[in-house]
Formats: C-alpha cells, sequence, structure tokens
C-alpha cells in the first residue's frame, strides 16, 4: 500500500493538528513579545524561582510515562500502574507549582495591569497550564483504567486491544508536546528575564 492511499488513524490526526495550532498559538505571542522588545520597549521579567522545580517536576513527568509505556509494552502491568499514577501525580504537582509561582508574583505586586512582563508570564503559563489539564484529565483516564483492571490476565486483554495500545500513544504523544513546551517557553522567559 502506497503512502498517499494508507490509511491515516482520524484520532492521531486531530491530535497533531491540535498540536499545531497550539505551537502557532504559542509562537505568535512569543512573537509579540518579540515584537514589543524589538521597539526598544522595556519589558522586565522576573521569574519565580518555584518555576525552575515545577520544569524538573515536568520533565520528570515525562521520564515515567516513558516508563509507563515500556512497562505496558512488556507486560509488566504493575510498574506500568505506577508509572501512569506518578505522570498523574507529577502533573497535578506541575499545576500546584505554577500556582504557587503566580502567588509569589502577586505578592511581589506584579499583576496583568501594571507590569507587562508580568502579563506575558502570566499569560504564557496560564495557557500552558490550561493545555496540562487536558493532558491531566487523559492520565485520569488512563490511570483509572489501569487499576479497574488488577488481575494480570484483564491487563493483558486490555493492552493488547488496539485502541487502547492508541489510546496510551496518544497520551504520550500529547504529554511530550506539553513537556517540551513549558521547556520552550521557560528557556524563553530565562533568556528575558532581567
Amino acid at each position: 500500500m502506497n503512502q498517499l492511499t494508507k490509511r491515516r488513524e482520524p484520532f492521531a490526526f486531530m491530535l497533531y493538528l491540535a498540536i499545531i495550532g497550539s505551537g502557532l498559538l504559542f509562537f505568535f505571542l512569543l512573537l509579540v513579545f518579540i515584537t514589543k522588545e524589538a521597539r526598544n520597549q522595556d519589558i522586565p521579567l522576573k521569574i519565580p524561582g518555584v518555576f525552575w522545580v515545577s520544569t524538573f517536576v515536568i520533565i520528570g513527568s515525562s521520564l515515567t510515562l516513558q516508563g509507563a509505556n515500556k512497562a505496558f509494552k512488556e507486560e509488566r502491568f504493575r510498574s506500568y500502574r505506577l508509572n501512569i499514577s506518578v505522570t498523574l501525580l507529577a502533573g497535578v504537582l506541575f499545576i500546584i507549582l505554577q500556582g504557587l509561582g503566580w502567588q509569589k508574583m502577586l505578592s511581589a505586586g506584579i499583576t496583568m495591569a501594571n507590569n507587562t512582563g508580568g502579563m506575558f508570564i502570566y499569560v504564557l503559563s496560564g495557557l500552558h497550564i490550561l493545555h496540562t489539564l487536558g493532558g491531566l484529565i487523559a492520565l485520569a483516564s488512563a490511570n483509572k483504567d489501569a487499576f479497574q483492571r488488577m488481575q494480570y490476565v484483564d491487563s493483558f486483554v486490555y493492552s493488547v486491544n488496539p485502541p487502547n495500545q492508541l489510546k496510551i500513544k496518544l497520551i504520550s504523544i500529547y504529554w511530550h508536546f506539553i513537556d517540551i513546551l513549558w521547556i520552550i517557553l521557560f528557556l524563553f522567559l530565562l533568556y528575558h528575564a532581567s
């Protein structure tokens, strides 16, 4: 079967379209920042220190998700349940840490109204949090499925079902996208921080 007539998976296609759309949204926001800065506008950025911790947490969550994928394929279902649970908890911790970062900014008097740099931090991290929430919903669903099938046979039957394999694959693609997106945003903000 040639590449043009090969059947495409519609859910994967929709996910890739969503990723491209989200990537473009963030690209344009960064472009607005660069344009303002190029016009010699002073945009002071103060990155909350807790954002460093949240960055390491989300990187760790991608590693545990990789562990979950490997365990799922190798039929090590106890390890899969552990890793998918840790990934979910790390995602929740990431959002909590981002909220703490906002709280530190607010207590320092940095709001969207009085600080352009602060506005960019709130908007970029806020949009990223919304994307992360979508990933957490998918991870919670995978977690629920994993713990509904505690017996090896039930887990095995679930793992060989192609729609379930696809679900884990798409969750992984999306979560790694969320991770890479945050790293890019964080490095961008660090580069422009005063």
